[in-house]
């Protein structure tokens, strides 16, 4: 399999020279093209810290981030801002949609910004608004939909520019139980019908169990992975509930 990311032997510290802290230690892993992999820790345990440098909105101390091989560590700020926009999807917690937009205006954004023709712009979101159901919503406003709803046009909008990693940050934390299953659903739909290769961050471990593999930080290192293979979710989610519990002996501290 393809691989499209690679982290090699990442650090990360903030402070200054009298109150440093790690928040990553010597982490390494790979993603395969077209995997779903899930990142849990508890609240402090270097998880969005490793998004956030893997998303380039934050910078590595130490070691190398690779996506198609290509290493944004070394890219300068305006190549790297034309990587983002161009390889990366973003999915986050509080939608980020402009709410002066329509779905259909959100979601076409990410194009009118690359010059694609307009022609294709309208066949390519009336494809993916197909394909997570949110036909029915792209001529409303944010304010008119739910925040499933919302969430749906946020995936479609980080789909749109095919990119090679999607990331998700906590992306059902502001949705209730219900439109929580129908996002989930829906990514599961982007992972194994349009090939999306995701990356998510979750507290959740009902959330986590719709990934193929979990990575689980505890103290700015991996303290160890899960691969569900052949076992249903929820076989998979009990798994994921028994290296919680090993996590912190609380399940509070992740769920």
């Amino acid at each position: 399999m393809n691989t499209i990311l690679q982290v090699e032997n990442i650090e990360k510290y903030y402070g200054n020279k009298g109150n440093i802290t790690k928040a990553l230690d010597n982490i390494s892993f790979t993603v395969s093209k077209g995997e779903f992999v899930g990142v849990m820790g508890p609240s402090g345990s270097g998880k969005t810290t490793l998004l956030n440098c893997i998303s380039t909105i934050d910078t590595v101390t130490s070691g190398h981030i690779s996506i198609q091989e290509q290493d944004i560590t070394k890219l300068k700020s305006g190549s790297l801002a034309r990587f983002r926009r161009e390889s990366l999807g973003f999915i986050f917690q509080d939608f980020n949609l402009l709410d002066t937009l329509t779905a259909y205006e959100n979601i076409a954004l990410a194009l009118t910004i690359q010059k694609t023709k307009a022609s294709a712009i309208n066949d390519r979101v009336q494809d993916v608004a197909r394909k997570l159901e949110i036909e029915d919503v792209l001529k409303k406003y944010p304010y008119q939909m739910s925040g499933g709803q919302k969430q749906r046009v946020a995936s479609a909008r980080a789909l749109i520019t095919d990119p090679s990693l999607v990331l998700a940050d906590e992306p059902t934390g502001a949705l209730d139980s219900k439109s929580s299953r129908m996002l989930l659903d829906s990514m599961e739909k982007m992972n194994r019908e349009l090939h999306a290769t995701i990356m998510m961050v979750t507290h959740d471990a009902f959330t986590a169990s719709y990934a193929h593999r979990i990575l689980f930080i505890k103290d700015g290192k991996i303290f160890n992975e899960l691969i569900r293979g052949n076992d249903t979710r929820k076989e998979f989610f009990k798994r994921i509930m028994e290296v919680v519990t090993l996590l912190g002996g609380d399940t509070s501290n992740v769920l």
